[in-house]
């Protein structure tokens, strides 16, 4: 069978259209990547050179999979196309050209608490005061303004920026901003926003350098197009201006990164760019119940700014969306997870196959607690990262001057760890005497000796030393690949023999962290896994590794382990689950207080909502606290307004609702008169029996009538049995609980005696 066959109609016709700019609307659950995979491997069917297509994603795990599926249609090839993030793409192009720019190709790439750090390290010297000019807001401010693409001159220069930071109290932010881009260059460092500001000034500045890359770039796709922001699109519409051979996939009514720079307006307006634009609607879901998606349907209507599709499936109708209501935060924890007990004991749900979404990281402590009294594994997302913590960046840092001796922001950070009599004062001179002979600190460093430095013998020896051991590990760089440098390194600079001294429980923590960082490299350095941009996949350099490293996403670090998982919506974007819990459904929650300021901002909300029930493959459920524990006091909530926009024929309200207290109520005056939407009592929630003659009988062979005993469900009657073997289920009335099925080759049960 052709892989062509395994598309729909329309599927296929998207795959097949080939000529001129194409946009695919994908609703959540339609086989976007399957269709944007089968529509490169088609391409390289065509015989299209796999080096003349572009293919830009979010996360490098869809890349991944993506050159995995065309390997399996088109052969080893699709080692050879330009698939990847937008910013491993884009540094891949700028270690190629931008020296141009001024960069030297070996330029380190500063994640956020790097440039969060360099921001704080300008301020103080600025004397502007930390507590005003935070390095997260300062670095919110920078970020924003690149991805616009306004340079720092130019957003001095701009008027309304110029009011809005007069007004906030922080008049220094332009400055700051240039004095960040000046230090980012002197240390031959970009951060993440600039391996996009930077790939569309290498464009704008070098029409040469453009042409080339349109040349090569005959076909380019983007995924997830409704999360690009100015500079993103940009760039991409010069790639692909001389051939326009420009394809988006995305959904406006998942657009959810405004916060990030994200303009739905990219997909939105995009027919404006491309008059003859074909438009091709993905709006089969193959994911979710009907139930679930009817009710993703009737919320996202009430939005005004989107794109018109209605999303439809063929799957059963399942079950309805349950809504707990309950009295506080802590009560909604146990709600939920007694829920998912239940759903365990009873349907055999993996942990794997259940997540916590909740709009924002502080809203996870209660449900943390509440698993813990169950023994429930389960894993936090968005949390600190593993490349976050202290022990790791030390090394990171190790590697990261090893390869690229400019890098200021990593020099600081090691320079004198393991104390190696390098002091802040030492330092802060050093600092001086580059503004003073207008010069690296690395260079500074590397003459330390110099008479006119006035250092002391004994730092100059330090400093010369640790210049020394940094060059000597430079020049193995050609030599060893990425684990042989790094396993001396950590050997040589101090780190690993003091992480191991270190024998209290966090020292041990730190030394195992350590490890694994060294066992990170060695994976990279041994994998043969498929690759990304085409001759990419065989460096196993340590600046490879390093990059790589560097543009890991969010996405990318969730694993598959059988645990609960838990996240905010926004992290869950992109993931599918069979049972998926949405908690805190308040106002002022979500929709969050911030979603008042405009109808732009609350429309955002709604579509964070919609991704959140479009997560759930079988069963959704939400629930929503009247209290809730904020600031030391408990406050009164009230249930989310987006709750009045489910259908009510699908939902099936667990507790009591509260009128007419309720936000909800208030809202929706006609749900509960002309729905019938009214509360239905939840089951009660019998403990485990702890009763010492309780012991599990032989229930193969159990027949319909037979009354029997369940430690936690208690007394009842088997009404009916089903199937065979070991797939026999039977149906059981009882007495405290109702009417149940169960597995009886996991179910536990003791025969009463024969009815």
């Amino acid at each position: 069978m052709s892989y062509l066959d395994e598309l729909n109609d329309i599927q296929r016709q998207a795959v097949e259209h080939i000529s001129g700019p194409a946009m695919i609307i994908a609703g959540p659950g339609s086989g976007k990547t399957r269709v944007l995979t089968y529509r490169i491997a088609h391409l390289m069917e065509l015989d299209i050179d796999p080096f003349n297509i572009l293919a830009l994603t979010f996360t490098n795990k869809a890349a991944k999979e993506m050159t995995k599926r065309i390997e399996k249609i088109a052969g080893n090839d699709a080692r050879n196309l330009f698939i990847g993030t937008f910013h491993s793409v884009f540094a891949r192009l700028l270690r190629n050209d931008g020296d141009k720019l001024g960069y030297p190709s070996n330029f380190s790439i500063y994640d956020t608490q790097d440039s969060r750090n360099l921001i704080k390290t300008i301020v103080k010297e600025m004397g502007v005061g930390t507590d005003l000019y935070k390095p997260n807001m300062v670095h919110n401010r920078i970020s924003n303004a690149k991805n616009m693409l306004l340079t720092p001159m130019a957003y001095i220069q701009h008027p309304d920026l110029r009011i809005a930071d007069e007004m906030s109290g922080r008049p220094k932010t332009g400055e700051i901003y240039l004095e960040y881009n000046k230090r980012c260059f002197r240390s031959g460092a970009m951060d993440f926003d600039d391996l996009l500001f930077q790939m569309y000034q290498l464009l704008v500045k070098f029409p040469e350098v453009l042409g080339r890359y349109q040349k090569q770039f005959q076909f380019v796709m983007v995924d997830e197009f409704q999360d690009t922001n100015v500079a993103q699109y940009a760039i991409v519409k010069k790639l692909a201006e001389q051939h326009r051979n420009i394809s988006v996939v995305g959904d406006d009514a998942q657009s959810i990164y405004a916060f990030r720079g994200a303009t739905i307006e990219n997909i939105l307006n995009f027919q404006n760019d491309y008059k003859e634009l074909k438009v091709f609607k993905l709006e089969q879901n193959y994911r979710s119940t009907k139930s679930i998606v009817d009710v993703a349907n009737q919320l996202i209507k009430k939005n005004t700014n989107q794109l018109d599709k209605t999303i439809w499936t063929e799957n059963p109708k399942g079950d309805a969306i349950k809504v707990f209501c309950t009295d506080s935060d802590n009560d909604e924890a146990k709600k939920v997870v007694d829920s998912i007990f239940e759903e365990t004991l009873r349907y055999h749900y993996q942990y794997s196959d259940i997540a916590i979404l909740y709009r924002t990281n502080a809203q996870s402590r209660a449900m943390e607690d509440a698993l813990r009294i169950k023994n429930i594994p389960y894993k936090i997302y968005s949390g600190t990262s593993f490349y976050d913590r202290k022990e790791v960046k030390d090394m990171l840092a190790y590697l990261k001057l090893v390869v690229n001796h400019k890098d200021e922001v990593a020099l600081e950070r090691i320079i004198n760890y393991p104390t190696r009599g390098i002091g802040k004062t030492t330092w802060q001179k050093c600092v001086l005497l580059t503004k003073q002979y207008d010069t690296t600190l690395w260079e500074i460093l590397s003459d330390i000796d110099r008479p006119e430095y006035k250092l002391k013998k004994r730092v100059q020896k330090a400093i010369t030393d640790f210049v020394t051991m940094i060059k000597s590990f430079a020049s193995l760089l050609d030599k060893k690949n990425a684990y042989e440098v790094a396993a001396d390194l950590a050997k040589a600079s101090g780190m690993l023999p003091k992480l191991y001294d270190d024998k209290t429980v966090e020292g041990v923590s730190r030394y195992d962290n350590f490890q694994a960082l060294l066992n990170s490299i060695k994976e990279f350095v041994e994998s043969d896994e498929v690759g990304t941009l085409g001759a990419d996949a065989e460096d196993k350099s340590l600046g490879s590794y390093l990059q790589q490293v560097m543009l890991i996403t969010n996405q990318d670090k969730i694993q598959g382990d059988n645990t609960i998982s838990m996240m905010t919506v926004h992290t869950a974007k992109g993931l599918e689950y069979p049972l998926v819990y949405v908690v805190g459904m308040e106002e002022d929650l979500f929709p969050s207080k911030m979603a008042r300021s405009s109808r732009d901002a609350l429309e955002e909300e709604r579509r964070l909502f919609y991704v959140a029930v479009t997560r759930a493959e079988k069963k959704l459920r939400l629930s929503f606290a009247y209290r809730r524990f904020k600031f030391g006091e408990y406050i009164t909530c009230h249930p989310s307004s987006f709750l009045a926009d489910l259908p009510a024929q699908h939902l099936e309200i667990v507790g009591k609702i509260r009128k007419p207290q309720s936000a909800y109520a208030r809202s929706n005056k006609t749900t509960t008169s002309n729905h019938n939407l009214k509360p239905i009592q939840k089951e009660k929630n019998i403990p485990f029996s702890n009763d010492p003659n309780f012991h599990p009988d032989d229930v193969s062979k159990i027949t319909v009538g037979e009354k029997v005993r369940h430690q936690r469900f208690g007394t009842g009657t088997v009404l009916d049995i089903e199937g065979a073997g070991k797939d026999k289920i039977a149906t059981i009335a009882f007495s405290e609980t109702g009417q149940k099925r169960i597995l009886l080759k996991f179910a536990k049960l003791q025969i009463i005696s024969n009815g």
